[in-house]
């Protein structure tokens, strides 16, 4: 726990079984990749709104062992508000550049302070929002692969999150390299959406498949909501009780 305090991230192994890794991928495989959310490219297979774009998938990944880790580092009353699948090719080049996950997808747009700037894609509404409630948020990357350098794994600059929102020019990411964090099949990373973190090319034909939840337990100010909003509404074990509170996307 000091080290998600203090550095920003924590590695967790064995929060899923192999069993459990390959039930999830055998789910996202089945699912229409037709959906608004599913983004596919020879170089990318991506699902936006993951939990509302496969619900089959949630009593897998809310799983005893998630909602445990989720309670021992982050505290109680959390709730998932932003889910994404990011599969990464092993023949894929891309990368991606130093920053830090500033924006939030809402249900609408509304003119509040502290909320912007504003992006609109395809009926999605996402926004910078005030600090305090980028601070309150914790990301939970599933790993369904083993990942290192060579496939692609996360690197960080440890501690970066805890200079709040960093302006463009008040760090030289030029000479940044950071560490890298490597994750085992079934495990999990922990960190604070404000940490500063990019991604390497792939070197190597292993893929890196990744679920990233994100979870806040603060409610947005009227009228907006979360976008995707996901609860338990019992006990760890009753997990088909889960409830989608999405809210349908208004226009603007």
């Amino acid at each position: 726990m000091d080290s998600l305090r203090d550095q920003g991230f924590t590695v967790v192994g064995n929060i899923f079984s192999h069993a459990e890794v390959g039930a999830i991928i055998e789910g996202i495989e089945a699912a229409d990749a037709k959906g608004p959310g599913f983004r596919v490219t020879k170089d990318l297979f991506a699902i936006r709104g993951f939990l509302r774009e496969i619900p089959s998938l949630r009593p897998l990944i809310f799983t005893d062992g998630l909602l445990t880790l989720l309670a021992r580092y982050a505290g109680d009353g959390y709730f998932a508000v932003k889910s994404i699948y990011f599969d990464k090719p092993g023949s894929s080049n891309w990368f991606v550049a130093w920053h830090q996950d500033l924006t939030i997808s809402v249900d609408r747009k509304a003119l509040l302070e502290g909320f912007g700037p504003w992006t609109i894609k395809e009926g999605n509404f996402g926004v910078q929002p005030p600090l305090y409630l980028l601070e309150n948020i914790y990301t939970l990357r599933i790993h369904l692969d083993d990942t290192d350098e060579g496939n692609g794994a996360l690197r960080v600059i440890p501690g970066s999150h805890r200079q709040g929102i960093i302006l463009p020019g008040t760090m030289d990411l030029s000479k940044e390299r950071g560490i890298s964090c490597p994750v085992d099949k079934g495990g999990v990373m922990i960190m604070r959406p404000l940490l500063m973190h990019a991604s390497g090319r792939s070197a190597s034909d292993r893929p890196r498949r990744v679920i990233h939840i994100e979870f806040s337990s603060l409610p947005l100010p009227a009228p907006l909501e979360w976008a995707e909003r996901i609860v338990r509404t019992s006990s760890f074990q009753n997990q088909r009780s889960l409830q989608d509170r999405s809210h349908p996307s208004q226009s603007q």
